[in-house]
């Protein structure tokens, strides 16, 4: 130069700007977590105003007395664990949740299979068709089941007495009642459950088949050693998800049978409503309403463990 200073290589090469490059990168990664942050605020803020909140202050409530004035602590607990009618309750909701599980993913499990058999074009006609009770407003199907209940103009018993079968007392007797419950969640919702397992289905290269094929498997062989471990991970998602909304499930019930035939078919939900609602008693009724959190958050607990070790695993 004019002055006789020398101008670094670096300079002339444009090396030197790396650094600066770097380092904001790393300001634009930081920046991207913090839009990423605000894009999900609402999100937190929903969660918290509709979630968080109405669970701590409902298990504030159910620590109080009745007339909410003095904190008792777990004497309402205590107090239900103590009555034969909620010992029912617990009985009634683990039978209605389970037994309606385990049907539902049994139906749906076939019927995803019988799908994916099916070509495309007629596929997408079932699939729309099958759809149709889960998309329907539960109440109003349950409506229509109940029509078909009814002991004075039930179409079932119409059937049944044009075939010589005795007629049944659906609503009025206990197991009777029970059963037409879990009649109709499975049929509401197997079609959740079809969904998810067909599209499980889809995702199994057709390549293990072609190899179990060539080994001689036969097709329980091929759905025993290939498709339900594929499938493992969303088998227990789909199962755990079903088993949370059916526990807290209160159209059915509360439509159906209303709790009767004298109590017999209370679940948490409906229970909870009649405690805390139509008595008045309030932070007893949430006491029945959270009395099942600790067991499903458990139950999520591990099958989501299981469901990240799998997946580890999977990707090891």
């Amino acid at each position: 130069m004019a002055d006789g200073t020398s101008v670094p290589a670096a300079v002339l090469t444009g090396r030197i700007a790396t650094p600066a490059r770097a380092g904001g990168m790393r300001r634009f990664a930081r920046h991207r977590s913090t839009v990423a942050v605000v894009m999900c605020l609402p999100l937190f803020i929903l969660l918290a105003g509709l979630v968080i909140y109405p669970t701590i202050y409902a298990i504030y409530l159910s620590l109080l007395n009745r007339k909410m004035t003095q904190f008792i602590g777990l004497l309402n607990y205590r107090f239900l664990l103590q009555r034969d009618t909620f010992r029912m309750v617990i009985f009634q909701s683990a039978f209605f949740a389970i037994s309606s599980v385990i049907l539902k993913a049994f139906f749906g499990l076939v019927m995803a299979h019988l799908m994916h058999n099916i070509p495309s074009r007629r596929q997408r006609l079932m699939r729309g068709l099958l759809l149709v009770p889960w998309v329907m407003p539960l109440a109003l199907s349950t409506l229509g089941w109940w029509w078909m209940f009814d002991p004075s103009y039930s179409s079932i018993n119409y059937i049944l007495k044009a075939i010589g079968l005795p007629q049944v007392a659906w609503l009025g007797s206990t197991w009777a009642a029970r059963s037409s419950m879990v009649m109709v969640n499975t049929w509401f919702g197997t079609a959740f459950f079809m969904m998810n397992y067909l599209a499980a289905l889809k995702s199994v290269p057709e390549q293990l088949y072609e190899a179990a094929a060539i080994d001689g498997a036969s097709a329980w062989q091929k759905l025993r050693y290939i498709t339900l471990p594929m499938m493992r991970n969303i088998l227990s998602i789909t199962i755990m998800f079903s088993l949370i909304v059916t526990f807290a499930n209160f159209d059915i019930v509360r439509i159906l049978t209303n709790g009767g035939p004298e109590n017999q078919t209370h679940v948490f939900a409906t229970y909870a409503f009649q405690v805390g609602i139509q008595s008045g008693n309030i932070p007893l009724g949430a006491a029945v309403s959270l009395f099942m959190l600790p067991i499903l958050a458990v139950s999520a607990f591990f099958v989501l463990r299981g469901v990240n070790r799998r997946s580890k695993d999977m990707a090891a």
